[in-house]
């Protein structure tokens, strides 16, 4: 078994809530459902934004489009925050899912050397392999709309102990990291990508694009279970779709319209 210590409240408040930070309170729990579930309850009751809630131990995690995941306890992180973005024009909150994996990206770069890249809409990966997944959700309240980003990283797992043969750990590429150390990192680079998206939408789909292994390849998008388009992707619209050139022109997708994006066979797509 390839546990590793729990995230340390005490050291992740210290680090992430401060003067300026949109972080105001951590909370740490040995085992939680599901972390997004959990703040999208409290932020329905009311609570008030700049909440972390993480555990070692997520029972009942999903993903986009519903989808489950289980993992061993003390082999990754979930991790939630809720956040109220007052006075964003609701066009630009798609992009909250895209903004989530640059600050994963970079956060997770600042801890370890692992080459770590965004997969369009909501992944993050080491080379073809998922390291770790997230999800946006809307949360509609009696205090206005409010934003629930969620996501987990596989930390220490072995390979036996992997969801699916497409995911990794940091471990198996060779990086020991503190729990603890990761998710300041982590958090404090989601932070800072929160700001450009407030404040500098144009940079931060500069950073997305420079971050995004996906932009160039051809890929085929899977829309339905007998309905797929191949093309080649080009980048990232205004908002958060994905700009591909198809046989018949130029279509956008947004994330809500794909099952699934996969690279297209090569034999598939002639230029």
């Amino acid at each position: 078994m390839s546990f590793t210590p729990a995230p340390d409240a005490v050291a992740l408040t210290d680090a992430l809530v401060r003067p300026g930070s949109p972080w105001t309170a951590v909370s740490v729990v040995t085992e939680s459902a599901s972390t997004n579930a959990d703040l999208v309850a409290a932020a329905r009751r009311g609570a008030e934004p700049g909440q972390i809630l993480m555990t070692d131990n997520q029972t009942a995690g999903r993903g986009r489009l519903d989808r489950s995941w289980t993992t061993p306890p003390g082999v990754s992180v979930a991790c939630s925050v809720l956040l109220r973005p007052d006075g964003v024009p609701a066009e630009r909150w798609p992009w909250l899912s895209l903004m989530t994996g640059v600050g994963l990206v970079d956060g997770i770069r600042a801890v370890c050397d692992v080459p770590v890249r965004l997969k369009w809409p909501n992944d993050v990966l080491v080379g073809d392999r998922k390291l770790c997944g997230l999800l946006a959700e809307r949360v509609e309240t009696s205090a206005g709309p409010a934003v629930v980003l969620g996501f987990g990283i596989n930390v220490s797992m072995d390979a036996e102990e992997l969801p699916v043969d497409t995911a990794i750990s940091l471990r198996l590429e060779g990086a020991e990291v503190s729990k603890t150390e990761l998710m300041i990192e982590v958090l404090r680079a989601l932070a800072g990508a929160y700001r450009l998206w407030r404040d500098a939408p144009a940079e931060l789909a500069q950073r997305y694009a420079e971050r995004c292994r996906t932009i160039g390849l051809d890929v085929r998008i899977q829309l339905g279970s007998d309905q797929h388009v191949e093309g080649r992707a080009l980048g990232i619209d205004p908002a958060g779709g994905l700009i591909v050139r198809t046989p018949s022109g130029e279509r956008t997708f947004s994330a809500g319209d794909v099952v699934h994006l996969r690279p297209a066979a090569p034999s598939s797509m002639s230029h």
